[in-house]
């Protein structure tokens, strides 16, 4: 049985918000609404959940989730070595349909997959999305739909796709602006910051923080051991045309 919360009713909101919670600390994913589209969402620092999370998508260890954050102030607790400029575009479009990949911690006990070192990291801006993050710390989050599927736009979409493999559905309608097109991915690892994947943010808005920016397949020379490996498919990216450098960000 698919349990899902009607979270434009304040009453099943708020319920559903408290049982999203209890389902991420029994290590169980749930389904939360995102400002690109809807995302499959579990605790980042279990390897069960996060194993549980790609198993739901049909995914491997190779094509790792982002994580969600709930503020600004936590990228410095999960990256390491933050480019100035990725602080810039952070602070200029967070919370936003902006995905930075950063050098991850060395000291923090997770498994999100094969990262090669790195972390997609990102600030949604929804509020039902930052409600639960308040309340769980950060989530991996990938797109909520099966691999090779489109991306849901809605909760129905994403129950169709995923059923019970989810504990817990929170539906905030549907993710219309973003027309299934996920997060802007920007790879901050090397000395020149370059788009991963073009999302709703366009290369222009970023050049006016960042003005030197690479756009995706221009040369960035990213650092030769921390090539990024992250989800990007579809809210993300399809396996099939990610570079070996980029290969599989709410997301």
């Amino acid at each position: 049985m698919i349990t899902s919360y009607d979270c434009s009713d304040p009453a099943q909101r708020s319920e559903g918000l408290a049982a999203a919670h209890q389902a991420v600390e029994r290590k169980q994913c749930v389904v939360l609404p995102t400002d690109t589209v809807y995302g499959i969402g579990a605790d980042a620092f279990s390897p069960q959940a996060v194993a549980t999370l790609l198993a739901s998508k049909g995914r491997g260890r190779n094509m790792p989730p982002p994580v969600l954050i709930p503020r600004i102030q936590t990228l410095d607790g999960l990256a390491a070595e933050v480019h100035p400029d990725a602080r810039r575009l952070a602070e200029a479009f967070w919370p936003g349909a902006l995905t930075l990949i950063c050098h991850a911690q060395p000291s923090l006990s997770w498994d999100l997959g094969d990262t090669l070192g790195t972390v997609a990291l990102r600030v949604p801006d929804d509020d039902v999305a930052l409600e639960l993050l308040a309340l769980t710390g950060p989530l991996a989050v990938s797109s909520a739909n099966r691999t090779g599927q489109d991306a849901a736009t809605t909760a129905a979409d994403a129950a169709a796709q995923l059923a019970e493999s989810v504990a817990v559905y929170l539906d905030a309608g549907p993710r219309t602006a973003a027309d299934g097109m996920g997060s802007t991915i920007v790879d901050a690892t090397g000395e020149v910051l370059r788009i991963v994947r073009q999302g709703t943010l366009s290369v222009e808005r970023l050049r006016e923080v960042v003005p030197d920016l690479a756009g995706a397949g221009e040369d960035a020379a990213p650092a030769a051991d921390a090539a990024p490996a992250v989800d990007a498919a579809p809210e993300d990216r399809d396996p099939a045309d990610a570079a070996p450098e980029d290969r599989d960000p709410a997301d």
